[in-house]
């Protein structure tokens, strides 16, 4: 690890940046984990220290495509991540980069920069980075193949600014200085600590200096803990710019709080400020809630909106709410068949957990408690939760817990519990605080129950109208692959057949207008169609012309695409038609590649006497035919025949050997699927050699 840091190091030092977050995947594991971090406190960094690697991150985003991602303003961060625009709301360029090695993602580096510097991200900063990115690849490449692969700890490592050279007599006279101005001195380091008060600061927020070392002064001194003190702490923190803001101690003396952020700290200068006429508000209580709690929430708030599945709501609150809210353990429990089941955990073992899952509802616990009543139940300390339940089960380092009741729609449909290693009051604040957290998740998960289930029907009723298995036909490789594009009930009009009868075979791809149960039923009355007209022996244009009359007759009001192979494996030859259907490509054999560019029919259903002009193309062993649909090339924003030439020329240079590996290459090339806009359905031929 030494080494890792190291390189983080120069290439925060190289490039001026000011934060760097540095990211490793374990082997096998689906969660990046925030590893090494500088020049930006924990806890503006907690909501991003574990992420999924299929979360919308500029980290896990530059893993994904392979290449840096580049944002030079807040403007450019917050219109690409909102959620990330939202918790930050500062004005930054940011670059993440990958660590590649081969196919292999290890993980990725952030860096963070004031707008002002640099202005933009020069080629000499670009390459500084990508090279320190290729070097840590490489490290841990090494290690991983020596058996000892660098894994990332529990929590991450920050890495202070190096120290400068220490000079007594320099830092005396500062000392000096300070001590004989009447204004007010004090030093922040940035993780928001106090380092530094002089005589003046301390008379003018009427505190001890020594009692204020090493405390924020927001969270020790009652009347600054209020948002607008930490808010500008962390803008002056991710900006690197002055701020300002005005507190009121009381009873009725202001004092104008000016801060001055460099690498290795802040300085605040305190100066009284101008009473106001109007009577000053009541100062704030000391449990009222801070700014960097209320951003923890919109952060979460915001990943929970993104969540669709039960297991995304169940990812997105463990890895928000645990590092972002300072628990040591999370369990979440949901009702089903009338027990509380565990569904989501954090900070347990398997072992201990299986003592609460199946926990009955009528049971003697704090979770059933709380599930039933609606209340949430908190323990300051182990005597209370002894005293008020003896018999419930505790881990042993946990010394503190809440137990939050997940409402929704007026329902109790589970429990969220926390704990704690260390004693903990739950001041009002907080407790409501963590009562908005059970409520956002109870919601999320009302949502998300109700999507699986609509998921599960249409998965099933995807899969009855896609053929369970392709034929297998003698001297003819094949492949398919269907990949929904993951919004809305996951369930489209795509489809792809292969019909073989002994004395011929014939191979469809299509597309139904639409992503919706009506686009799905008319896809299954189409390939119905296909299979029937082809099993029957018609040419690919009469097929398709056969199945127009019938689409025009049925007047569904959805128009579809489709496009016909016939095969001829004896004469090493293909007859295709299409109606409106994106160009096929065929490789042939010597690993060139071109789109055929075929003479178009109209999409099926518009005009019962369209016509479709068949083609008759070579089609020799070896030789390689994609059909897909428009899912695999379509980019918003980008010229289709751009995209589609773009395909042809990965499919001209990558191996033909397995086609289910070809298929998954094609796959990968048309990108992640939580970022697809359509479905993707592909069919690859191959006559064997």
């Amino acid at each position: 690890m030494e080494q890792v840091e190291a390189l983080m190091a120069d290439v925060v030092r190289e490039t001026g940046a000011s934060a760097g977050l540095l990211y490793l995947l374990p082997p096998g594991g689906r969660l990046l984990w925030l590893t090494l971090l500088s020049g930006v406190s924990r806890q503006i960094a907690a909501p991003w220290s574990r992420s999924s690697v299929d979360a919308a991150t500029p980290v896990t985003d530059a893993m994904r495509q392979r290449r840096p991602i580049w944002l030079e303003s807040g403007e450019q961060v917050a219109r690409r991540y909102p959620q990330l625009g939202i918790v930050l709301p500062y004005d930054f360029a940011l670059a993440a980069v990958p660590f590649l090695s081969g196919t292999r993602a290890w993980g990725g580096l952030a860096l963070v920069w004031p707008v002002e510097q640099p202005p933009h991200l020069s080629s000499r900063l670009r390459a500084t980075v990508t090279a320190c990115c290729r070097r840590t690849a490489l490290v841990l490449e090494r290690a991983a193949a020596q058996g000892d692969p660098l894994l990332p700890p529990e929590e991450p490592r920050y890495l202070p600014a190096p120290p400068e050279a220490a000079d007594p007599d320099r830092a005396a006279a500062a000392l000096g200085f300070t001590e004989r101005l009447p204004l007010g001195c004090c030093a922040l380091d940035l993780e928001g600590r106090l380092t530094f008060l002089n005589s003046a600061g301390a008379d003018l927020v009427g505190a001890d200096a020594a009692s204020l070392r090493g405390l924020r002064p927001w969270e020790a001194v009652p009347w600054l803990h209020v948002p607008v003190s930490e808010e500008s702490y962390r803008a002056a923190v991710v900006t690197r710019r002055p701020t300002s803001f005005t507190a009121v101690r009381p009873p009725d003396r202001p004092l104008l709080f000016q801060l001055y952020p460099d690498d290795s700290g802040i300085s605040v200068h305190i100066t009284p400020a101008p009473r106001r006429t109007a009577a000053s508000p009541a100062p704030p209580s000391d449990e009222s809630l801070g700014a960097l709690g209320l951003y923890h929430l919109t952060h979460l708030a915001a990943a929970l909106a993104e969540a669709a599945s039960v297991s995304d709501v169940t990812d997105a609150a463990a890895d928000q709410i645990v590092p972002a809210f300072g628990p040591q353990g999370l369990v979440l429990m949901v009702v089903e068949d009338g027990r509380l089941h565990v569904i989501g955990r954090r900070g347990y073992s398997t072992e201990f957990v299986d003592r609460l899952d199946g926990t009955p509802l009528d049971s003697r616990t704090p979770t059933a408690y709380a599930r039933a009543t609606g209340e949430p139940l908190f323990f300051p300390d182990f005597a209370d939760f002894r005293r008020a339940y003896p018999g419930a089960p505790r881990h042993d380092a946990r010394n503190a817990w809440a137990f939050l009741p997940l409402t929704a729609s007026g329902r109790n449909t589970g429990c969220l519990v926390l704990s704690y290693d260390q004693p903990r009051p739950f001041p009002p604040a907080e407790r409501a605080l963590l009562a908005s957290l059970a409520g956002l998740i109870a919601q999320a998960l009302d949502r998300a129950r109700l999507y699986d289930a609509q998921h599960t029907l249409a998965h099933t009723l995807q899969t009855g109208l896609l053929p369970p298995a392709l034929p297998r036909v003698p001297g003819l490789g094949v492949a398919a692959r269907y990949q929904s594009a993951r919004h809305g009930m996951d369930i489209g009009g795509d489809f792809y057949d292969l019909i073989h009868t002994p004395t011929a075979t014939t191979a469809a791809i299509g597309d139904v207008q639409g992503h919706n149960t009506a686009a799905a039923a008319l896809m299954g009355q189409v390939r119905t169609a296909v299979h029937a007209h082809a099993a029957a022996g018609a040419s690919p244009g009469e097929l398709l012309a056969r199945t127009n009359r019938l689409l025009t007759d049925l007047d569904a009001g959805l128009f579809t695409s489709c496009l016909v192979v016939r095969l001829d494996l004896a004469h090493q030859r293909a007859r295709l038609a299409t109606a409106g259907h994106p160009s096929p490509l065929l490789r042939h054999p010597d690993g060139h590649t071109e789109v055929l560019n075929l003479d178009p029919g109209l999409l099926l259903g518009i005009d019962p006497d369209a016509d479709y002009p068949t083609t008759d193309i070579p089609l020799p062993p070896g030789a390689v035919l994609l059909l897909y649909t428009d899912g695999l090339v379509e980019v918003p924003g980008t010229d289709i025949d751009d995209t589609t030439e773009a395909l042809a020329r990965h499919l001209a240079r990558t191996p033909v050997h397995h086609l289910d590996d070809l298929a998954q290459s094609l796959l990968r090339h048309a990108g992640h699927p939580a970022r697809n806009h359509d479905d993707i359905a592909l069919l690859l031929i191959r006559p064997d050699p």
